[in-house]
């Protein structure tokens, strides 16, 4: 009977953290989606969208990383799936769960790294472009030995920003999706 009692609480996790992981996950890919797309229509409208070298590899990450936390989205609906099939009839085994629960767990490590990787660029081009900001606010910064106007200013845009922000949101996704795997296999795992 305490096997029956453990296999309901086990079921009912799987489903009320499943959803709780999706739903987490989907509402934060939609706002990467959402900036991503505003960046990439924003990007070309700006004068001088092409001066900041470190972007491009930076949005790149973030794109894939995304396309990750897509996959990662399908494992959380499959968790939601399996959850519910531990309340019919047909179970399925604690190895197959256990797959299921470690496909999703391995997606948001990928997902993980690419975020970073792709961190790592946004926020050193950012570095190297208020580096090469004037001080102040008196026009263009000297170069040494060069004249006047040698190099230009560039400010930071919030177009710039918010591909930080996407970033930090597909990062921030992911960190919720590994969290939730991680403690339902964890659930799973442990001994009555």
């Amino acid at each position: 009977m305490a096997d029956s009692v453990e296999l309901q609480t086990i079921s009912f996790a799987l489903r009320r953290v499943g959803w709780v992981r999706f739903w987490a996950q989907l509402v934060l890919g939609v706002v990467v989606i959402g900036v991503l797309t505003f960046n990439n229509i924003g990007s070309r409208v700006v004068a001088n969208a092409d001066r900041a070298l470190g972007l491009g590899p930076g949005l790149s990450l973030s794109t894939l990383s995304f396309f990750v936390l897509l996959w990662s989205l399908w494992q959380g609906w499959l968790v939601v799936r399996c959850g519910r099939a531990l309340a019919s009839p047909v179970k399925p085994s604690k190895g197959e769960t256990s797959r299921l629960l470690k496909r999703g767990l391995i997606a948001d490590l990928i997902g993980l790294t690419l975020a970073a990787v792709g961190y790592q660029a946004l926020a050193g081009s950012l570095f190297l472009q208020a580096s090469l900001q004037a001080p102040g606010l008196f026009g263009p910064m000297m170069a040494p030995g060069m004249g006047r106007g040698a190099i230009s200013t560039f400010p930071i845009t919030s177009i710039e920003m918010l591909s930080v922000l996407s970033n930090t949101q597909v990062l921030f996704a992911h960190l919720i999706g590994l969290g939730f795997s991680l403690w339902l296999l964890q659930r799973i795992h442990r001994r009555a």
